[in-house]
C-alpha cells in the first residue's frame, strides 16, 4: 500500500452536506416548501426553519401535514415537495462561494470527497452533475439508510464506502441537524452555518463561508484531537 492511499493519509476523506453548504440550494428548499404549504393553509414563518431547513422531504412532509390538521395526506405531501423543489433544482442550481474551489483543491492533494444529503437521489444527482460527478467517489442520500440526518447512519454509510476512519474524516456542514449527524457518527466538523447559528466547539470548525477553507484547515480538524477554533 502506497503513502498516497487513503488510509495513510493524515486527513483520509471530507464528507460535503448538499443544500446550502455546497449549492444554494436552501432557498429553493424552502421556497418549494412554502408553495406546497400556502394552499392547504400554512404560511411558513420562523417557527419552522427547525421542521424545514437541514430535513429530509419525508420530515418536512410529516410536520405539514401535523401543522394542516392532515389537509393532505404526508405521502402525498411528499410527492408534491420533491417534484417542486427538483423543479426548482433543475434550472437555479448554482455553487455556492467557494465550494468548487474547495473541492479542486482536495482533488488535487489525493482526498477523497463524498456527499452525504438528506435530499432524494432524483435531486442529488441533479447536484452532482451540475458540480461534476466525477469530483465525489462517493454519495449518500434519503432513503439509503435505515435513518436520515440528525442520526449518524449517513456519515457512517459514506465512511465505510470510502473504506475510511470517522475521526480522520470532516464532514462539511450548514445545519445543526446535519452536525448532529457528521459528530454523532464521530467526524470533525467545518461548519459553515446558513439560517442557524452554529458555535464552535471541540473537533469543530466555524467559518462564514467556504472561501475561508482549505485543506490545511480540515488536516488541522483530525490531526489536533483538542481543535476548537472559530475562524
Amino acid at each position: 500500500m502506497s503513502a498516497d492511499t487513503p488510509h495513510n493519509h493524515p486527513l483520509q476523506a471530507v464528507l460535503f452536506d448538499m443544500d446550502g453548504t455546497l449549492v444554494d440550494t436552501e432557498e429553493l428548499w424552502w421556497q418549494a416548501v412554502q408553495e406546497v404549504a400556502g394552499p392547504i393553509g400554512h404560511r411558513l414563518t420562523d417557527a419552522d426553519i427547525p421542521e424545514v431547513l437541514g430535513r429530509a422531504v419525508h420530515h418536512t412532509a410529516a410536520h405539514l401535514h401535523r401543522v394542516t390538521d392532515g389537509a393532505r395526506s404526508a405521502g402525498e405531501l411528499c410527492g408534491a415537495l420533491e417534484a417542486r423543489f427538483t423543479a426548482l433544482v433543475s434550472t437555479q442550481v448554482r455553487p455556492l462561494p467557494g465550494a468548487l474551489t474547495l473541492l479542486d483543491a482536495l482533488a488535487a492533494e489525493g482526498v477523497p470527497v463524498g456527499l452525504v444529503t438528506a435530499s432524494p437521489r432524483s435531486v442529488a444527482d441533479l447536484v452532482l452533475r451540475a458540480l461534476g460527478a466525477n469530483r465525489f467517489a462517493v454519495s449518500v442520500t434519503a432513503g439509503e439508510t435505515p435513518r436520515t440526518k440528525p442520526a449518524p447512519d449517513p456519515y457512517l454509510a459514506a465512511v465505510r464506502q470510502l473504506g475510511a476512519a470517522p475521526p480522520a474524516c470532516v464532514a462539511v456542514e450548514d445545519t445543526p441537524t446535519g452536525v448532529t449527524s457528521a459528530e454523532a457518527a464521530g467526524c470533525r466538523v467545518l461548519a459553515v452555518p446558513s439560517a442557524v447559528p452554529i458555535p464552535s466547539a471541540h473537533g469543530r470548525a466555524v467559518v462564514s463561508s467556504l472561501v475561508e477553507a482549505d485543506p490545511a484547515l480540515l488536516r488541522a480538524l483530525v490531526k489536533d484531537r483538542s481543535f476548537n477554533a472559530l475562524t
